[in-house]
């Protein structure tokens, strides 16, 4: 990488940084495996059409992108303020409990095969409908086929490089 474009690169990282973003945990199983792996790149497409639909970005190194591909399904957890460990259990920041990310948690079995996590704030389990490699990351996009909000609760956001608090006014 040659010096301007690394100059780029630092200041696109740094921008980001500034960024608030929802952190959720992306999960899947099936042929391939059971994993999970903590995004904050999520967000709707459409609510529109026959299914709504979502994408997230993974990156191509990850374990969880190989099993998403191969089981074809996906659910985005959104995490609450109080989930923190989780998100940093799934992001491998923090052993995983008994060598286990999913010892963390309560989960139970989506209609897809792809684990819930019960304590999320709300999850959307997910079809994958396609995945395209752009850069060091994959786009996922998946039609939504259930959707479980939990009755309260405040999302955990990161930017800044920390964990926020999303404040009500």
């Amino acid at each position: 990488m040659n010096e301007q474009t690394q100059t780029l690169r630092d200041a696109f990282v740094e921008g980001m940084s500034r960024a608030a973003a929802s952190v959720s945990v992306v999960t899947t199983d099936g042929p391939a495996g059971r994993g999970g792996v903590t995004v904050s790149a999520m967000t709707s497409i459409s609510a529109d059409g026959e299914r709504p639909t979502m994408l997230t970005c993974l990156n191509a190194a990850s374990s969880t992108l190989q099993q998403v591909l191969q089981n074809g399904c996906f659910c985005i957890n959104v995490l609450r303020i109080d989930q923190k460990d989780v998100a940093d259990i799934f992001s491998s920041r923090l052993p995983a409990p008994g060598g286990d990310k999913f010892n963390a948690c309560e989960i139970e079995i989506m209609p897809s095969g792809a684990p819930r996590l019960i304590g999320a704030l709300v999850s959307f389990d997910c079809q994958l409908l396609s995945a395209e490699r752009h850069g060091t990351h994959h786009i996922c996009i998946g039609a939504v086929d259930k959707v479980v909000t939990a009755p309260e609760g405040g999302p955990l956001l990161y930017g800044m490089r920390s964990y926020l608090r999303a404040e009500k006014h």
